[in-house]
């Protein structure tokens, strides 16, 4: 071969394709490790599956919440569609009579604590309209009843409340009829009910007017709850993204030995985050979608609501959707860059890389500063909710961040004891941070928990009020808004003879006039008589002695100005006129001379009478016109159902009369509807928390399988680890409700601050640090039979 000669050289290699960047770097990447997440084994699908249920249980509560505003706007509009519509002329005006009104009477009553609402209908005509959910109107002695109602009538639990309503049920209430599915409520036809014995007519249905403006105090109250209902939530799915750890360095490890860099290997470990967050988020809606299936068969602290209520905002599932996977991307990057990935192994930040503490202290004083600075909420001033709402976010979370670094300080100085002890403190010094997170969002409600309960205690004065009834003199107060006067006296002798009842302080009264002709521009003198036993009388006044037939005049207590009109009216030797009307039934009863003048007395009901008072020998009660009668009962409290023995005789004597219970205090309506909120989504949240901490623990015990069965093989008792699982989940827990105890009693003193009140309590944070612990002790003893089967020499098996 020659240099002339034609030789042939092989052709250029094509160069090698422009290897993407930017967002297609980034989506090629997540790509990946979502195909290593879904095609990762056994082991990985078991890593996946721990991360959806973790993350989906979160989401199921974050849709729930997010349901609340169209829940609370259907039961307004339910509630509102079945009150009774305003007359023309305003709320006092009365509707004419027509073809369509209904006269109707309220007969509400209560069964062991629980309130039945009722009506005593009668129609006007042949077209009588009837209430939302009801088909057609009741006859005279039929009633329609709500399922809830209907299923306690049919039990034996209901024989009781069957007494009082001794009715022929002909149908039931429609769903559009109820606020929710629990309610006892019911319509009954009536023939006997006339305008005289206290019925009041109307046309129609439907009160389209709104609600009263909440105070501002419960609008910080409300705030507070979402807050401290939802951090923990989302602190725990930011927890649940990060199951594991240990197993996913080895696979990034790997990643690095086959040549990737650290921004993808990171940019593959997010993509595996990701699906797992994804996954959760079809679990969440799973669980919430059957959740809900069964959701009206749940009734928590006396509420209940129908699965159709429970509709999620588009807005709020839209930020849910979007937030959670975003959050695991950049949940799993943030963690990342404290890891060094190499070929051969990675290496986390270490004893010699302490955790820094000033920027974890900067959030939670930030937020106390963001509260501080808002200044006082001002009653008459629109409340602005989003520097409160901040606020108490910055305080939460940056005590949650706080944990990992105290918890880190504590056990590094722990040294010797037993050797359970040392296996736990070992195990956290070497690896804190998996112990933290898991405690982290039990820290965060409970220092929610401490804060809201001093600021209900804070404002509990604002909305309870003491009533001056004596519930040791009385237990119960009924009244009857129009009654016979043969019914009248015959009500106290009834109620006398009613099981379990020990007394009763029962009065009829009428109104009494001075005889005479009186000119248009005199006020004619009028005071009330009172006819009832001694036992009554000397209740209502300072009776030293009393026997059947003698009569009193009684003053007013310190009032000598109205001590003067009772006595122009109650001359003793002279006529009173007993009338029950302007030209209606009348007569005329003299007062005896020898009537002792004595002071009237605060009665159970915390009120005082005055005018004259007889007993029933001086005076029949069944012969006084108009007359009406009150009834204060004393009862034997260990009588069980005594409550209810009183309320069926009530029943029986007039089903619309009313009885009561007397309270020392009484408690505004809102308030306590605000207050049960709080308890109902405490314990979903608590719930939750529990779910999420067992989770977490068999993410960490699956993790040290391998160890577990190594030590078990060398000789170490079960009881040893089962000790030392404990005292390594008790350690970080101590110091997360320490730190959960300071953060919501400063939370709480910031907030009652605001609202210009005292901490009137700082030792509340005691029952919620029981919860707390409690609830450890009871996730711990539930990740024992898991333990055990982990404990097994099986476990040195490898693949």
């Amino acid at each position: 071969m020659t240099l002339l000669d034609h030789k042939d050289f092989p052709a250029e290699a094509p160069p090698a394709p422009t290897p993407p960047t930017g967002v297609a770097a980034w989506l090629r990447d997540l790509g990946l490790g979502i195909r290593f997440a879904a095609g990762g084994g056994r082991e990985g699908w078991v890593r996946t599956a721990l991360t959806a249920v973790g993350v989906g249980l979160g989401v199921a509560l974050l849709l729930t919440a997010a349901s609340a505003p169209h829940l609370l706007h259907e039961r307004s509009q339910r509630s509102q569609a079945r009150a009774e519509s305003v007359a023309p002329g305003g709320p006092d005006a009365h509707a004419r009579k027509s073809d369509t009104s209904v006269l109707r009477i309220n007969a509400e009553s209560e069964f062991r604590g629980r309130t039945v609402e009722g009506w005593l209908m009668r129609a006007d005509g042949t077209r009588p309209v009837v209430p939302p959910g009801v088909a057609r109107f009741p006859g005279a002695d039929e009633m329609v009843v709500s399922p809830a109602l209907k299923e306690l009538l049919d039990s034996s639990e209901g024989s009781l409340l069957r007494e009082r309503l001794p009715y022929r049920i002909t149908g039931t209430i429609a769903d559009s009829g109820l606020v929710s599915p629990g309610d006892l409520v019911y319509y009954a036809g009536s023939d006997t009910l006339t305008p005289a014995s206290g019925g009041h007519r109307i046309a129609g249905y439907g009160d389209p007017g709104e609600g009263e403006e909440m105070p501002p105090v419960l609008i910080v109250l409300i705030i507070m709850i979402c807050v401290v209902l939802l951090v923990p939530v989302a602190i725990f799915i930011v927890t649940a993204v990060r199951f594991g750890g240990d197993r996913r360095d080895r696979r990034l490890a790997a990643l690095r030995l086959i040549g990737t860099d650290v921004r993808t290997t990171r940019r593959i470990a997010s993509g595996e985050a990701v699906f797992g967050a994804f996954l959760g988020l079809l679990t969440g809606v799973v669980l919430f979608l059957v959740g809900r299936r069964f959701v009206g068969h749940i009734e928590m602290w006396g509420v209940s609501v129908f699965p159709s209520d429970l509709v999620p905002d588009l807005r709020l599932t839209a930020l849910v959707v979007v937030a959670v996977p975003l959050t695991a991307m950049l949940v799993t990057l943030a963690a990342l860059r404290s890891v060094v990935i190499e070929p051969l192994g990675v290496v986390r930040g270490g004893r010699n890389r302490r955790r820094r503490f000033w920027w974890r202290l900067l959030m939670p004083v930030a937020g106390l500063a963001v509260l501080g600075l808002t200044g006082k909420v001002d009653e008459f001033a629109p409340v602005n909710p989003y520097p409160i709402a901040g606020g108490a976010v910055l305080v939460l979370v940056g005590l949650a961040l706080l944990l990992p670094w105290l918890v880190e300080a504590c056990v590094n100085r722990l040294h010797g004891g037993p050797v359970p002890w040392q296996l736990a403190t070992r195990r956290l010094q070497l690896s804190s941070s998996a112990a933290s997170r898991a405690v982290s969002g039990i820290t965060v409600a409970v220092a929610g928990a401490v804060a809201l309960q001093m600021l209900f205690a804070a404002v509990g004065d604002e909305f309870n009020r003491m009533t001056g009834q004596d519930p040791s003199r009385a237990q119960f107060y009924t009244f009857s808004q129009k009654v016979t006067s043969e019914a009248a006296a015959r009500t106290i002798e009834e109620f006398k003879a009613t099981k379990g009842v020990e007394a009763v302080i029962g009065k009829v009264e009428v109104y009494v006039t001075r005889p005479g002709t009186y000119t248009d521009d005199e006020i004619q003198p009028t005071t009330s008589l009172i006819v009832g036993d001694c036992g009554t009388l000397r209740e209502l006044a300072r009776i030293d002695s009393c026997k059947d037939g003698d009569t009193f005049v009684v003053h007013p207590r310190n009032d000598k100005e109205l001590s003067d009109w009772v006595d122009q009216t109650a001359r003793k030797g002279k006529e009173v006129a007993i009338s029950d009307a302007p030209g209606g039934k009348s007569m005329r009863w003299t007062l005896p001379a020898d009537s002792p003048t004595v002071v009237a007395r605060h009665d159970p009901l915390g009120e005082d009478s005055w005018g004259i008072m007889a007993t029933t020998g001086a005076i029949d009660p069944s012969t006084l016109p108009g007359a009406t009668t009150q009834s204060q009962i004393r009862v034997d409290e260990s009588v069980e159902d005594v409550a209810e023995y009183v309320r069926n005789t009530a029943a029986r004597l007039d089903p619309a009369m009313r009885v009561l219970s007397l309270k020392s205090v009484a408690r505004d309506e809102k308030y306590a509807s605000v207050q049960r909120g709080l308890q109902v989504g405490a314990t979903a949240t608590l719930l939750l928390i529990a779910a999420a901490m067992l989770v977490a623990q068999l993410e960490q015990l699956r993790e040290r399988k391998r160890l577990l069965s190594v030590l078990v093989a060398f000789g170490t008792r079960r009881s040893t680890l089962a000790w030392s699982v404990l005292w390594q989940t008790a350690v970080p827990v101590l110091i997360g409700l320490t730190v959960a105890v300071a953060g919501g009693l400063g939370l709480g003193a910031t907030l009652i601050t605001m609202l210009d009140k005292e901490v009137t309590d700082w030792w509340l944070f005691l029952p919620m640090t029981g919860a707390g612990a409690a609830l450890i002790l009871l996730v711990t003893l539930v990740s024992l039979p898991p333990l055990w089967r982990m404990m097994r020499p099986d476990g040195l098996r490898t693949e």
